[in-house]
């Protein structure tokens, strides 16, 4: 289903947002107050415009309060990031998630009503988790605590089926699926066996997961 997207701020981060948006066939408007940053994503963006991220009025004319959801990507200038976040919420924007530079940041964007972002924060641990443990590919955080993980099938679970690995019980992780080369088995049954080859996509506690992956050594 196409969504409405409002990307303020086109810095790396709200730019390759716009890009990502864009490319998986939803429609995104692109907001900042510098001409040449707007100019850099007229052919990446729906729309692009140059206007004042306080400046109600132009934001009304925008019908930034009519999108599904609105993403303040003003990271460097705090007082900025949190006056256009009040100015949203005020207007009525039901979802607006805010890129926070660092924690107390974060803590005044939640307090405004705003889900909060750490992108820097983010990729630092997703990248220190890939660096250091060969067996995990990739992992995506689902708030500080959870994660998915794909990971490399562990040799000792290879020829057992999901039954047998119980990995539900034992690490208190599910099985999302299993990547087979170009197959994927979306919620696998119980009865699938595990190759050698498979990579195993796990949600769960962060905690969990790194000991199911730890779980030959």
């Amino acid at each position: 289903m196409k969504k409405q997207f409002a990307v303020i701020g086109l810095g790396q981060f709200g730019v390759s947002l716009i890009e990502e948006l864009t490319n998986i066939g939803h429609e995104v408007l692109a907001i900042d107050s510098n001409e040449d940053r707007v100019n850099d994503v007229v052919n990446l963006a729906t729309h692009a415009v140059q206007a004042d991220a306080m400046d109600e009025q132009a934001l009304k004319s925008l019908g930034v309060n009519n999108f599904d959801t609105v993403i303040v990507s003003i990271g460097e200038d705090m007082q900025s990031s949190i006056l256009a976040t009040i100015l949203l919420k005020e207007m009525g924007v039901e979802k607006v998630v805010a890129k926070a530079k660092n924690h107390l940041h974060g803590k005044v964007l939640e307090k405004l009503g705003a889900s909060v972002i750490f992108p820097e924060r983010d990729m630092g641990r997703r990248l220190a988790h890939l660096l250091v443990s060969e067996g995990i590919l990739d992992q995506i955080y689902l708030s500080r605590d959870h994660s998915i993980m794909e990971i490399k099938a562990p040799a000792r679970f290879v020829g057992k089926n999901l039954v047998e690995v119980d990995v539900r019980r034992k690490y208190k992780v599910t099985i999302l699926a299993i990547k087979r080369g170009e197959e994927i088995v979306v919620s696998p049954r119980a009865e699938e066996i595990i190759d050698g080859e498979d990579i195993l996509v796990a949600v769960g506690k962060n905690i969990n997961l790194q000991k199911l992956y730890n779980t030959e050594k």
